[in-house]
């Protein structure tokens, strides 16, 4: 094999200093007098950095105080190759020309290029061509410049290194070398960049290396591969508990059950999302789930012993699941965390316990000077390392975000922790829109069809301005309903909503706007067109790109008075009642065919106009307009599935909500059998009549408790190109049908773009291009748009629970709760009300002492206290109050009030606590997944 590698000698330097290489001016980036602010290099000089500094102290090279860096093309490549996030963050520096980084195409200079030496390691050969590359800059510049060499005046080249033998290797080739640690101690004015060195196990292992290792060393990669041809490894990811710092799970590919890992030497300093290798322990080992919440309130001196015993609790036979322990980590997934500082016990110490915002986030040893500063901050730390005698991961600081508990600040940490991308349009972005005012023209009439005669309307939320729907019915002179469904096309990403606002997947101008189907103005949609007789069997289907304008952009209750004031005779009120009708018969049928109505709570905050604070909590009201609209966009979605995908079988973007597994129903077929009802879950049809028929009159929320534990026993829906998978898994159990997609909601969903895109080819709207149908790049897409939607839905629910807690600031309430789960030493009680569910313990917690003794009875999962016995699904009356003791976690306490335990029990402070309705338990029906929404601004929220 012959590789031809071409070399150049007119690759210049970039420096302003340089007299011999003919630079255009764009070119000249390094100062001709570059500042020396380092005592221990003093004079003029540019860094030439190594790959290891790169990708371990990216922190401190986007600090401004380092300027003037030659960035070798050895080096951005094998960042490029090691890490794709550290080298997103290197090109935003070069880019910048206030840094003064420059890329020197080291590998293909004549001057500086090497050929790999015979049993040379790769990174042996890198190392030396970084040399190459700094000496050919030191000898170049020397002699390009006034002066000689020995001239302190002259502009040097110092080598930063991480590598000890890289360092004594380029100072016996004669170069200046040091590490990044020592050159920015040796700059004035360094306290905070300090800071943010990644000191990894430097330090600690100098401080603490003498020390008993906590946990037991990790398999090496050969080892680990080894172990896994052999089949006695397994690989999978691991998943750390929110409720229990000692326990975790591992979910393995095509393995129905996870495999449990508990205490600290199962878990082996594994962090949540890493890949790691696992083994199997011997089946007379396996565990089972604690029914413990246990949080990790140790400081470093705590006993770890005592907790082990406690979750290494007996557990009967027939629950006990595969368990294994963590041997190995065959790929970290650690990223940057938000959190606070924990106070250290000792004054005048660097040494500092980082606490992160996310429970399944262990703690972090950092070193900071800024404790007294940062310590009433939220702030952002990344992990370095974790050593084996480290009862912590090792970590450094990153920036400081704002004030404990400020809401701007507490926003940022929940989009933050949820990676929801919410920095400003770029120029680049913004330029490309459409300039005001916006017409349609001659043109644009030709390629679509017009539809502005028809009386449609949108009906959306109050406060709606991204209206992505509007609607349309009228008769037909066979006796039938023409009815229409509109969208509007966008780009990019997914719509967060929070509580008090809105992050955009495209600007403003596009999403409340242009894009938005706001009440009569012109507008460009996508239609799709149906003849459907009265008992809304469909005759058939069009689609088309049209024009339209909307009649009336209308809120649901708005809708719902025209539908139900028979005095209204308009056309708009005709339209609706029509659309009614035919709503409800198909909600009818595909109940009828399996489809499932689960429930899940959910909330609406009333919120001061100014202040953006809430100030009141209501549940969220459904009215037979939600169905309405929800009915059709199901409609809308299910025909335009079946289009695509017979148009483009193999490149179809599809969505599938796959059947859980028997054993993610054991929660609530327990619960149900110890009520005497029978959950049948052998299919959707027969689960939903289950749920059906399991009503308790004495309990009219049981049903709707019954149903959220319903939901969460489900899987997500996914996004999928058709082509990578089998016919039989495209189904979407919740909705019992067998083809799904999204194609409602282009202002604030990609895969709903794509969509329109692939319809829009179908009908010879528009021309296809080769990325549309490549079904690995389609199923690429799919993975980063499903965990999008994910993390999406977990931001709404996060800034749910941030409101809660600013409502609950300075009031205490009685409020009406059910027990949804009975733990070992605390009752997980669901607050109707606020949506919310939170925990009441029955076991002292650390430093509690309790006046009452709990007995848990693990054969019916019941809490007793003297003659008072606490089942799953209860009613109970709590006191609900905010706990600001810790910064971190501000928590909702719930103290009991009904029923009434002597030494236990609160007084109430409302003698009329009213207990949920029949009318008021809300059923939500199962349209996309379990707690997604296709009327985004309401949030629900599943846990708290």
């Amino acid at each position: 094999i012959v590789r031809e590698h071409y070399l150049r000698e007119d690759i210049w330097c970039g420096s302003n200093v340089c007299i011999k290489c003919p630079h255009k001016t764009q070119e000249l980036v390094l100062d001709e007098d570059p500042p020396s602010k380092s005592t221990l290099f003093p004079f003029p000089h540019y860094l030439v950095l190594d790959t290891c500094v790169v990708l371990n102290q990216i922190d401190v090279l986007e600090e401004n105080l380092l300027c003037n860096v030659i960035i070798v093309q050895t080096v951005l490549d094998e960042v490029k190759h090691r890490s794709s996030v550290v080298y997103k963050r290197l090109r935003d520096i070069l880019a910048n020309p206030a840094r003064k980084f420059y890329t020197f195409v080291n590998e293909h200079h004549q001057c500086t290029y090497i050929e790999r030496k015979p049993g040379e390691k790769v990174n042996d050969r890198n190392d030396r061509a970084i040399r190459v590359a700094a000496a050919w800059y030191e000898s170049h510049l020397a002699t390009s410049q006034p002066g000689n060499k020995k001239d302190p005046l002259n502009v040097r080249v110092i080598l930063i290194t991480d590598d000890y033998a890289n360092k004594a290797k380029a100072e016996s080739e004669g170069l200046m070398a040091a590490t990044i640690v020592e050159y920015v101690k040796s700059l004035k004015d360094s306290t905070t960049i300090i800071d943010k060195l990644n000191l990894a196990n430097i330090q600690y292992e100098a401080d603490w290396g003498g020390r008993e290792p906590f946990f037991p060393p990790h398999l090496t990669p050969i080892q680990i591969h080894e172990g896994i041809k052999s089949a006695r490894l397994m690989q999978g990811t691991f998943l750390a508990s929110r409720d229990n710092f000692l326990e975790g799970q591992v979910n393995i590919e095509g393995q129905e059950k996870f495999i449990l890992v508990q205490g600290r030497e199962g878990l082996n300093r594994a962090v949540n999302g890493d890949s790691v290798a696992i083994e199997l322990l011997p089946e007379e080992e396996w565990s089972a789930p604690s029914e413990l919440v246990m949080m990790d309130e140790e400081d470093e001196s705590g006993d770890i012993a005592e907790d082990e015993t406690t979750i290494k609790s007996s557990v009967k036979e027939v629950e006990k699941q595969p368990t294994g322990r963590i041997v190995g980590i065959i790929r970290r997934k650690w990223r940057q965390y938000c959190g606070i500082l924990q106070a250290a016990s000792s004054k005048g110490t660097s040494r500092h316990i980082f606490v992160p915002a996310e429970r399944k986030i262990p703690k972090i040893r950092i070193e900071t000077r800024q404790a007294d500063t940062l310590s009433s901050q939220r702030i952002i730390v990344a992990i370095d390392s974790w050593p084996r005698n480290s009862r912590y991961p090792l970590g450094h600081f990153v920036r400081a975000l704002g004030k404990i508990g400020d809401k701007d600040t507490e926003n940022e940490v929940l989009l933050l922790e949820h990676d929801v991308p919410h920095s400003k349009f770029s120029e680049a972005v913004l330029n490309c829109l459409p300039k005001l005012p916006w017409v349609i023209t001659e043109e644009d009439e030709k390629k679509r069809v017009d539809l502005r005669h028809l009386d449609i309307c949108s009906v959306d939320p109050p406060g709606c301005t991204d209206i992505d729907d509007a609607l349309h019915c009228r008769d037909l002179a066979n006796g039938n309903y023409e009815v229409t469904i509109d969208k509007e096309a966008a780009l990019r990403a997914t719509t967060v909503y929070l509580v008090d606002k809105r992050i955009d997947m495209v600007p403003d101008l596009l999403s409340s706007n242009l894009c938005s189907l706001r009440g009569n103005e012109e507008r460009f949609a996508f239609s799709c067109i149906w003849e459907i007789t009265r008992d809304a069997n469909i005759v058939n289907t069009k689609f088309h790109k049209s024009i339209i304008r909307s009649r009336q952009a209308m809120t649901y209750e708005e809708a719902q008075l025209k539908i139900d004031d028979s005095s209204q005779e308009d056309e708009l009120s005709k339209s609706l009642r029509s659309l009614n009708s035919l709503a409800k018969i198909l909600k009818r049928r595909r109940i009828d065919n399996g489809a499932l109505v689960l429930a899940s709570p959910e909330i609406r905050f009333q919120v001061d106009s100014e202040t953006h604070d809430p100030i009141e909590v209501e549940s969220k009201k459904l009215r037979d307009t939600n169905s309405m609209v929800e009915e059709f966009m199901l409609l809308a979605n299910i025909s335009v599935a079946k289009k695509i995908l017979e148009e483009f079988p193999e490149c179809a973007l599809l969505r599938r909500h796959p059947t859980p597994p028997i054993s993610n129903f054991e929660p609530i077929i327990k619960a149900g059998k110890k009520l005497g009802f029978d959950i049948n879950i052998n299919s959707g049809k027969e689960l939903a009549e289950s749920l059906d028929a399991a009503v308790r009159p004495d309990n009219p929320y049981f049903n709707t408790m019954l149903r959220i534990l319903a939901t969460r026993c489900m899987l997500q829906a996914v996004y999928f190109a058709s082509g990578m998978m089998q016919k039989d898994e495209y189904a979407h159990y919740g909705l019992a049908c067998p083809i799904y997609t999204h194609f409602t909601s282009p202002i604030r969903r990609y895969a709903d773009v794509m969509v329109h895109r692939l319809l829009a080819v179908c009908i010879g709207a528009d021309a296809t291009f080769p990325d549309l149908l490549d079904k690995r790049k389609s199923q690429a897409l799919s993975h980063n748009l499903n965990y999008r939607n994910r993390m999406a839905q977990y931001a709404g629910r996060a800034s749910v629970a941030l409101h809660t807690h600013l409502f609950f600031r300075g009031r205490i309430q009685d409020e009406q709760g059910y027990v949804l789960y009975v733990r070992k030493n605390a009752l997980q009680i669901l607050i109707p009300k606020y949506g919310f569910e939170g925990t009441l313990y029955v076991s002292p917690r650390k430093g509690e002492k309790l006046q009452v003794k709990f007995i848990y009875n693990e054969e019916n999962q019941s809490q007793r206290c003297g003659d008072v016995v606490f089942h799953t699904f209860d009613p109970v009356t709590v006191q609900l109050s905010l706990d600001r003791s810790n910064l971190q976690h501000e928590r909702v306490v719930l103290q009991l009030v009904k029923p009434h335990i002597p030494n236990f029990s609160v007084p109430s402070l409302d003698a009329s606590v009213s207990a949920p309705t029949k009318d008021s338990a809300k059923r939500k029906e199962l349209k996309d997944e379990p707690m997604e929404q296709d009327s985004a601004p309401t949030m629900a929220m599943r846990y708290f």
